[in-house]
């Protein structure tokens, strides 16, 4: 293959590693001064208390209770719009309904839709659901990225040049895009996948299914990416339920922080979305349901016998020992920022895993996750000091779950932004609606004042 005059661009140089020394040296702080100063690294106090920056009326998280003057850790609980997330799923589950569009309703309007709200709500997102003509042809085809949240982030800002209102801030304008955005990402997201996978290789088929009106937005998800079209309905009702446990997350996960900081500044929604994006895809937020993934089958790999709890334990341990997978010393999955005893979402999602295990016949591969999620936290406590217990959190379950709907890694932290789009753009209209001053978080310098020294002395 002839070599490209850009080639050379993409090498790390010797030139770049010795201004990375530079960076290095001149951007190292020493963690002492975190402490001296009372730092709230994270934005979290040294117990991982929240510092509160803001108020919202969207979502809760409830991890701790006060017992006799002290905080002490509780199950979790998760609350949309002041409603248990627990009853939320029992009730559209229980009356065998799909779940995602009314919760997306709940979020963004502050109240469950009666049956003739709902219609209607699935009727306006459906008629969103319409991409600018020629939009897969001029944009998703053309430079197809292998990072999907990438390829969501260039088409959110793409769709701004089509908006003959991009820049209007008003709520009724905000809103409409919201929608837009909630109804579009599923295509986006597919279409973009696709578009990728025929580049990478031509003789892969390159197909465009367009969105039926009489779908839930889980359905049509998997209808997209098929090729065949077909699922079963417990595969649309447990991507259902994903797309709602994912929806929003308490006003304190840094991707929502990242809407409302962005937000604050007064600029269009396309660039705060875009900015959410970014902020989900980090391994850390997002992504972290792809290490699960890749974690596991990997211990598949390493481990003999995966009912043997002696040989589980000793690849947890070796995890933590930086001597396995990736040598980063996590298991992936296991604790969460707020969470102590349990993950409510986690708890939920795993009711429903063992079914569609059993319909997939990976019945020894859920067993699997079982014993990790049971073993884990005692291998965690032993090794290591920490200010409250480890659960499995809601990454734990849904890399399993993806994998077993036969969604491609490519696609698991798209999946993550369909539903918080939702979320997001509640807390976009929150922002919007209560508009004040730009947030602007205090940093101090520690640097040391300094001569100016003349070009020809240096």
């Amino acid at each position: 293959m002839q070599k490209n005059a850009r080639d050379d661009l993409f090498e790390v140089s010797p030139e770049i590693r010795h201004l990375t020394e530079l960076c290095r040296e001149h951007s190292t702080i020493d963690t002492q001064l975190y402490t001296r100063y009372d730092v709230k690294r994270g934005l979290r106090d040294i117990n991982g208390k929240g510092v509160l920056t803001g108020l919202t009326e969207i979502s809760d998280i409830v991890s701790s209770k006060m017992v006799g003057g002290m905080s002490v850790p509780c199950e979790g609980k998760l609350y949309y719009r002041g409603i248990d997330i627990e009853d939320i799923v029992h009730g559209f589950v229980s009356e065998n309904r799909f779940g995602f569009e009314e919760t997306v309703y709940l979020l963004l309007f502050g109240d469950l839709p009666s049956r003739q709200q709902s219609e209607e709500f699935k009727e306006m997102l459906f008629r969103y659901r319409t991409l600018p003509t020629n939009f897969v042809r001029d944009i998703i085809m053309k430079a197809p990225s292998f990072d999907m949240m990438n390829t969501l982030a260039r088409s959110v800002l793409t769709l701004y040049a089509y908006d003959e209102k991009p820049g209007d801030v008003s709520l009724e304008n905000v809103l409409r895009q919201c929608i837009e955005m909630i109804a579009l990402f599923p295509q986006l997201a597919v279409y973009g996948y696709q578009a990728y996978m025929h580049n990478k290789n031509p003789y892969n088929s390159f197909f465009i299914h367009a969105p039926r009106p009489e779908l839930s937005t889980a359905e049509n998800i998997l209808y997209m990416l098929r090729l065949d079209n077909r699922y079963s309905p417990l595969e649309a009702r447990i991507l259902d339920l994903a797309l709602v446990l994912h929806a929003e997350h308490g006003g304190g996960n840094n991707s929502s922080f990242t809407t409302h900081v962005v937000a604050s500044s007064g600029t269009d929604a396309y660039s705060v979305i875009a900015a959410a994006l970014g902020s989900l895809k980090g391994p850390k937020h997002g992504g972290a349901n792809v290490k699960v993934v890749q974690m596991f089958e990997d211990m598949k790999r390493e481990v003999k016998d995966w009912q043997s709890e002696e040989e589980v334990s000793d690849y947890l341990l070796r995890l933590l020992n930086k001597q396995a997978f990736d040598h980063a010393g996590l298991i992936y999955g296991m604790g969460h920022a707020v969470y102590s005893l349990s993950d409510p979402r986690a708890d939920i999602f795993k009711k429903f895993v063992k079914r569609l295990s059993e319909e997939k016949g990976l019945s020894k591969e859920y067993e699997l996750y079982a014993m990790v999620e049971r073993l884990a936290p005692e291998v965690i406590g032993n090794e290591r000091k920490t200010y409250k217990g480890v659960s499995a959190n809601i990454d734990f379950y849904s890399g399993f779950v993806y994998h077993m709907l036969g969604l491609p890694t490519e696609l698991f932290t798209p999946v993550f932004a369909m539903a918080r789009i939702a979320g997001w753009s509640a807390h976009l209209m929150e922002e919007r609606i209560n508009e004040g001053k730009i947030i602007r978080p205090a940093y101090m310098s520690v640097s040391k004042r300094r001569e100016y020294i003349p070009l020809d002395k240096r």
